[in-house]
């Protein structure tokens, strides 16, 4: 196994949320300003919220767990309090709890950003969501036994799915390989 390469890495451009680096004989890129990323499993009644959101990287309509950014406007947020913000603005439901599970890479191997996996706890629903002014946000309410057909179905429409759903499939998907 090799280590680190050596020196420290090079900042080849920065924005204000994204940042390319070099190191060695690696590119990457990574969120700029230690601004961390919040994902939010949260379950009502055995129904999962889900949102939908045009992502201008990938050109269209993506479908995700309700996320977030930590930091962005504060510096030293506190984590549990930016997924509860986040959760509310985009699905109009409130946490009485945020507990955390772990710590999560998408894709270690371009790009440095991780997210911290929160699930929400005690919801009510207290207004409609959809986000942010601009960001268009619509809210799913999908039974968890559904959730394969589901996803198999906005696939089909040719809508884009995030990688952290994963943790919704993760068992069907098992299964059928077995």
């Amino acid at each position: 196994m090799s280590g680190p390469p050596d020196g420290a890495p090079e900042i080849m451009w920065q924005g204000k949320f994204i940042v390319t680096r070099k190191w060695g004989t690696w590119d990457y890129v990574g969120r700029a300003r230690s601004i961390g990323a919040a994902v939010i499993l949260a379950i009502v009644d055995g129904d999962v919220l889900l949102v939908e959101q045009y992502r201008v990287p990938l050109g269209g309509p993506c479908l995700e767990l309700p996320a977030g950014l930590v930091g962005d406007i504060t510096a030293g947020e506190d984590l549990a309090e930016a997924a509860a913000r986040e959760l509310e603005e985009e699905t109009g439901y409130r946490a009485d709890r945020i507990e955390i599970i772990g710590k999560f890479a998408s894709s270690p191997g371009m790009v440095s950003e991780t997210f911290t996996l929160v699930r929400a706890l005690g919801l009510t629903k207290v207004g409609e969501g959809g986000g942010e002014e601009g960001e268009n946000i619509t809210v799913h309410r999908v039974p968890l036994a559904q959730i394969g057909d589901f996803v198999a179905a906005r696939r089909a429409e040719g809508m884009f799915m995030d990688v952290k759903l994963l943790t919704l499939l993760g068992g069907a998907l098992l299964a059928a390989a077995g």
